[in-house]
């Protein structure tokens, strides 16, 4: 029998390899379950290096060798999703959850207990993986649930996602899961973050998204990402019946999926305390089942080895969430069973009080430091004078905080009977903390404010509002490098950032020639504005976005915008006697002038209004409130409505034509239905402005 050649030979060798460091990767990073030392598998890893290296035409796309190498990336391709990655509405309580069952069985027409199933609500960031033939061939962002961002190269990095599928595969396979950093290795990124004098990340959810998004793979390569697969998206040559069955099918090729089993077997090992044995997905008989599972999680989450935010309950079978469908781009046949906001005590050591760019002074309670929801929170905004009195917070007082919607901290109340004996009432100061000039209280107002129009705070934050994305968007001009600029005399005005070189900007600390250059071409690009934009940036009180957008529609240019009369402004729907005063004391400002008539001098250029045919104009005079998550990001849809004719106010009133409403839509909602004004889902609005 004749021998194999070296190169036969050596191709079985390379195969047996990549078959069994993807093994070995999945008992790592998916099971927690290794079954040999790191010195075995880097000695696999060696060798097929060096095979692969001595054989070059064997190296293929799918080998464990090519995971990382990618070159860093000048920016991300945006790529449409074959099928929407639509988001869960949101329940908050029990009741809700219930409610959300009797939604469920009206539906149907049933009076059955419906079968769900439940899994982890994982806080991470949402990430579509493209299968073909077995290959992983695509990795794309949720984004706007329509198109997201092409990320391929940095999830080719997670050793927890195979490059290649186990067995016989679907022609093509979309999976959706959650990229996401457990807390122990979270803790140890952040310590190296540390020791090498960099700031540390907020949470594992930031530090997951940041690594997911990085431009240069190899970044992202030394970052300890895992992620959980959940759902599918298009799927050819495949059709599971459920949830659950779905989940046992990724797990077959080898996708990290949670493993599932009936609630009544999980329950009584869960009452021992979590175990990383123990199943988390749970088929659940009933609405019930469902609720305990949920109250039980709640009660375990914070011995989980990731950071979650509810529960996920499901319809179990996928041929009742085909009967069930969707609506306002939410399926009716899941809910997103959110855990309520955390709370912690604490101690307030101070209330500083920072001056924002209308020189409102806001107080600010300087806690000591506190973990909530899995973030160290060391203050919290108290608004207002009237605000503190209400809750009477005191310097010194112990304080329950909780982070509003796990993301902003807020003090929910004082505990009284900790208060020190000699505490005293919390008053602002009568002058500005910043400039020392006298600060007032507007009659009619709840919010203190400093009126010296040269408060070194005031520049500041004026600053950062005229640089903001939506007004002037000098995009590389940060808040530390305009705090920087303001502390060094480079600028005190808006119109001196246009006067800037590229030398003095270099001559600020840590800034080298490249960024010196980014910055000096933002401004310059900056310079090129429509007059919205540039009525927005100049931050007129009472002006938003809105606003400005309605001063440059009805006026057309800046030169009528400054000789425009109180009387000429209150006639613009959408500005009041209020708003019409509050700009007539700017225009009236000789130093505000003044400022404007720098500006052009300095290069600013306002385009010319464009001529608009009335056949465009669908939206002509329609006002419509956006509220809610939509398929289209908020500030695009403003933009379309505005150009085919329409208004985009804040709130809704009587004059409101329409309410445009997505996932987790609040309060608007509800006025709208109040006031009887039509609500839009995704699909109506697009009928509306003619597809």
């Amino acid at each position: 029998m004749a021998k194999k050649s070296s190169k036969s030979s050596s191709k079985d060798r390379v195969l047996e390899l990549r078959t069994l460091i993807h093994e070995h990767d999945y008992n790592y990073h998916v099971l927690d379950k290794p079954v040999i030392t790191d010195f075995e598998y880097d000695k696999l890893f060696r060798e097929l290096q060096d095979l692969e290296a001595a054989h070059p035409e064997l190296v293929t796309h799918d080998s464990p060798t090519q995971r990382v190498g990618a070159e860093a990336l000048e920016g991300f391709e945006k790529v449409a999703h074959r099928r929407p990655m639509i988001s869960l509405s949101n329940t908050y309580s029990i009741d809700e959850v219930r409610e959300f069952d009797e939604r469920v069985k009206k539906f149907l027409d049933s009076e059955k207990s419906i079968e769900y199933f439940c899994e982890l609500k994982f806080d991470g960031l949402a990430v579509e993986l493209i299968y073909e033939k077995g290959r992983l061939t695509g990795a794309i962002t949720r984004g706007d649930g329509n198109v997201g961002e092409n990320v391929l190269s940095n999830v080719r990095t997670m050793r927890s996602i195979p490059l290649a599928l186990k067995g016989k595969t679907p022609a093509l396979l979309e999976v959706r899961g959650e990229a996401l950093m457990m807390k122990k290795e979270f803790a140890k990124l952040n310590e190296a973050q540390q020791e090498a004098g960099e700031q540390p990340f907020a949470n594992p959810r930031n530090a997951a998204a940041g690594a997911v998004r990085q431009l240069d793979p190899r970044i992202t390569a030394k970052r300890p990402l895992r992620m959980f697969c959940y759902g599918p998206g298009v799927v050819e040559g495949h059709k599971s019946t459920s949830q659950e069955d779905w989940l046992d099918y990724l797990r077959q090729h080898g996708l990290p999926a949670l493993h599932s089993a009936p609630w009544k077997k999980i329950r009584p090992r869960l009452k021992e305390g979590y175990s990383h044995e123990i199943p988390l997905g749970a088929v659940c008989a009933n609405i019930e089942e469902a609720i305990e599972y949920y109250s039980t999680i709640l009660k375990h989450r914070h011995e989980l080895p990731f950071d979650i935010d509810g529960v996920v309950i499901k319809v179990n079978s996928f041929a009742l969430q085909d009967r069930l469908g969707t609506i306002a781009r939410s399926p009716r046949w899941a809910t997103a069973a959110k855990f309520p906001p955390e709370q912690a005590t604490t101690i307030v050591s101070d209330i500083a009080v920072q001056v924002g760019r209308t020189g409102a002074l806001t107080p600010v309670a300087i806690m000591q430091p506190v973990r909530v929801g899995g973030v160290t929170v060391t203050n919290a905004t108290l608004h207002n004078q009237s605000e503190i009195d209400r809750k009477d917070v005191r310097i010194g007082d112990t304080v329950i905080i909780q982070r509003a919607g796990d993301v902003i901290p807020e003090v929910v109340q004082v505990v009284l009977d900790k208060r020190p004996a000699k505490s005293k009432k919390f008053r602002i100061p009568e002058n500005c903390p910043v400039c020392s000039e006298p600060a007032v209280l507007p009659e009619g107002e709840v919010v203190t404010r400093c009126v010296n129009s040269l408060c070194p705070a005031i520049l500041n934050e004026s600053l950062k509002h005229f640089a903001a994305r939506r007004a002037m968007n000098i995009e590389d001009l940060g808040d530390k490098i305009i705090e920087q600029m303001t502390e060094h005399g480079l600028v005190k005005s808006f119109s001196d950032l246009y006067k800037l070189s590229k030398e003095q900007i270099q001559s600020l600390p840590r800034q080298g020639d490249k960024s010196a250059q980014n910055i000096y071409d933002s401004i310059q690009k900056s310079a090129n504005t429509t007059l919205s934009r540039f009525i927005f940036g100049l931050g007129i009180r009472f002006v938003g976005e809105q606003t400005a957008k309605s001063l440059a529609a009805n006026l057309k240019t800046l030169d009528a915008f400054l000789e425009a009369t109180e009387e000429q402004l209150v006639e613009i729907e959408d500005i009041g006697p209020k708003v019409a005063r509050s700009i007539m004391l700017r225009l009236e400002n000789k130093d505000f002038r003044k400022e404007i008539k720098k500006l052009i001098e300095n290069g600013v250029q306002i385009e010319k209004p464009k001529k608009v045919s009335a056949s465009s104009q669908t939206l002509n005079g329609v006002s419509i409130v956006i509220t809610g998550t939509l398929p289209m990001g908020r500030d695009e849809i403003k933009d379309l409505v505005l150009s085919l004719g329409g208004k985009t106010p804040g709130s809704v009133s009587k004059n409101t034509n329409y309410v445009l409403a997505g996932d987790e839509a609040g309060s608007k909602l509800d006025k709208a239905q109040e006031l009887g004004v039509p609500v839009l889902d995704w699909d109506g609005f697009q009928k509306l402005i003619g597809g």
